[in-house]
């Protein structure tokens, strides 16, 4: 058992060697299409799970209801989050105030504190789920290259494009892999960083959860997601669109259509608690009112 894990662990280091400079030559890649996005995923969990910097950083979330402007900081409690615009108008004295008692209370209540940090918990779970599937759910095979650039990988990188569409023989484990059987789509890889920069997929069929009983997604919904180097060496979501339509317990209309951008990376202390978090987004939010005063006085 021992020397069978030394052997594949060898396996993987060479093929890692030689798929770096198969990359630099402009080669496909001389190894398996899928134990590339394999190994890749592996990276991936690895480094969700054993971030190397937290950030503080902006949001700009478009939805069919408007657009919503958010600040964020992570910390080593949960992550803080404060509105500062409404479809890119600053929020009233009155919005400002209510979005500041709502932070003081999670700060005085480690009750809630506790809740939200496990809402997180559990909703990195499902995404680290179904990363982890991506392997196994897909049958993966190369298509060219294409070259990063601000906001996805790494800019002037050359990143692997892969086609993907659904093994027949994969059997999800809950209805959390359960999309994946009716999607098909591309990535993005970062051979050398073993990164993923995108993942781009599409419902070709609709999906039943549960036998169609508790619901399911139809036809046409769209995955987006883009990632890459915020300006560290760390990686980091850069982009979200999500577009699904279907129903939930039969009788419950699911409508989703958002478009999630994130900038204005900035590194913050690793052992950050929420409450200096908060404090760091006020400071950050009465920066960015100043300036936008300064701004209109001078036009």
């Amino acid at each position: 058992m021992i020397w069978s894990k030394v052997f594949r662990q060898a396996q993987w280091a060479v093929a890692t060697i030689c798929l770096g400079s198969l990359v630099h030559a402009g080669q496909t890649p001389a190894i398996p299409a899928n134990d590339l996005v394999r190994t890749t995923v592996q990276n991936e969990i690895k480094a969700s799970a054993n971030p190397t910097a937290r950030h503080m950083f902006a949001s700009l979330k478009q939805t069919a209801n408007g657009s919503q402007t958010k600040l964020y900081c992570e910390t080593n409690e949960a992550m803080a989050g404060m509105a500062i615009a409404f479809d890119g108008k600053p929020l009233t004295a009155q919005q400002r105030q209510a979005e500041e008692a709502r932070l003081e209370q999670l700060k005085n209540s480690p009750a809630e504190l506790v809740k939200k940090r496990q809402r997180e918990k559990d909703d990195a779970d499902r995404v680290t789920r179904i990363v982890r599937a991506m392997p196994d759910a897909f049958l993966f095979e190369y298509a060219g290259t294409e070259r990063g650039r601000p906001g996805l990988g790494r800019e002037g990188d050359e990143l692997i494009r892969l086609n993907f569409r659904p093994n027949p023989k994969y059997e999800p484990p809950s209805k959390v892999e359960q999309v994946l059987t009716g999607m098909q789509g591309n990535l993005l890889v970062d051979a050398n960083r073993r990164r993923i920069a995108r993942i781009d997929g599409i419902l070709f069929k609709e999906v039943s959860f549960g036998w169609g009983i508790l619901g399911h997604l139809d036809k046409g919904g769209h995955f987006l997601v883009e990632q890459g180097d915020v300006g560290d060496g760390s990686w980091d979501m850069q982009r979200m669109g999500l577009t699904f339509t279907g129903k939930l317990l039969l009788f419950k209309r699911l409508d989703i259509r958002s478009t999630e951008t994130f900038s204005d990376f900035r590194p913050v202390p690793a052992a950050l608690t929420f409450a200096q978090g908060v404090d760091l987004l006020k400071k950050q939010q009465a920066t960015l009112a100043e300036n936008q005063r300064s701004e209109t006085d001078r036009k």
